[in-house]
């Protein structure tokens, strides 16, 4: 199974794909903590260096993942502590936040797909400011100090015939925020993450890039501003289900899934042009979207 190349958008995975298979990590740094009364996990992945890029596969940068099992349950109390847990994340990763920041909210994706409509949904529910405070100033929301909050929902090339870079590129030089907060859908390569997983970024992202699907990059390259990337596996490629399905057969007949020769799998292929995601994907969008919204809010002190 080593011939076929794991997709994932999860640095954490891509992480755990280099250990795997014994190459090295030198150039990337890793801490894991674990709050076992909220079962929230946290592990931070630094990039530090162009050596551990390439053996990456990701951007110089760093990446918080947020692992909670039961993230896409009806569980309020259990709801708010992953927003208040993410909030902190956020605090600690986007530039300025002490200060009053003017901060463009972007989310991509196309919302007729349940499985990408993430961003769109984040950015419907999320309180913007932008509009009320350059018309009647702080005293709107009775606070002396406030962040401007705009949203931008691009949609996808399909529909607009552009870029979802080049849209949120003119938006950026007509606005001037200072600090660009990109909410999107990822690929995992595990199932046991899909919906259960929030991964943060200062390194911008790639959209399309878990599916093959590559598009132009939104980073602090393109858009001029610090970009902060907000994800959530919601799809895997069949292809890996099929892959792990064989291996744990192998594994239970004793043998090294190593050792198995690739034209057993010629046709597995053409299941890496197919994507998976769960049966009630459409209720687990609309509860991880509440959760990243409310933590946005929060860290934003709205």
């Amino acid at each position: 199974m080593s011939s076929y190349k794991v997709r994932t958008d999860l640095a954490l995975e891509a992480k755990e794909n280099m250990e795997e298979n014994a190459e090295g990590c030198r150039g990337v740094s890793v801490e894991e903590e674990y709050d076992e009364e909220k079962e929230i996990k946290l592990t931070r992945v630094v990039i530090e260096t162009k050596n551990g890029s390439r053996a990456m596969g990701k951007p110089i940068g760093t990446y918080v993942t947020l692992e909670a099992p039961a993230m896409a349950l009806p569980d309020e109390n259990y709801h708010e502590e992953i927003s208040e847990e993410l909030a902190k994340q956020l605090k600690a990763i986007i530039p300025g936040i002490d200060k009053e920041l003017s901060v463009m909210v972007v989310g991509l994706g196309n919302r007729d797909v349940t499985a990408d409509a993430l961003g769109p949904n984040v950015v419907d529910n999320l309180t913007i400011t932008r509009h009320m405070v350059r018309e009647y100033g702080k005293a709107a929301y009775n606070q002396s100090r406030i962040h401007m909050i705009s949203g931008l929902i691009p949609g996808v090339m399909a529909k607009t015939g552009m870029e979802s870079q080049e849209i949120i590129r003119g938006v950026v030089e007509m606005t001037h925020p200072d600090v660009v907060i990109i909410i999107d859908a990822l690929a995992a390569r595990s199932t046991k993450r899909l919906n259960r997983t929030i991964q943060v970024t200062n390194t911008g992202i790639h959209p399309g890039s878990g599916v093959g699907n590559h598009r132009n990059a939104i980073t602090e390259e393109s858009l001029g501003v610090p970009v902060i990337a907000i994800g959530v596996p919601t799809v895997v490629d069949a292809a890996t289900i099929v892959s792990d399905a064989f291996e744990k057969m192998l594994q239970l007949a004793g043998e090294e899934p190593l050792e198995v020769q690739d034209e057993l799998f010629v046709g597995l292929g053409e299941l890496y042009n197919m994507y998976v995601t769960g049966k009630d994907v459409d209720y687990e969008i609309k509860q991880i979207s509440h959760i990243i919204c409310n933590a946005i809010n929060s860290a934003l002190e709205i």
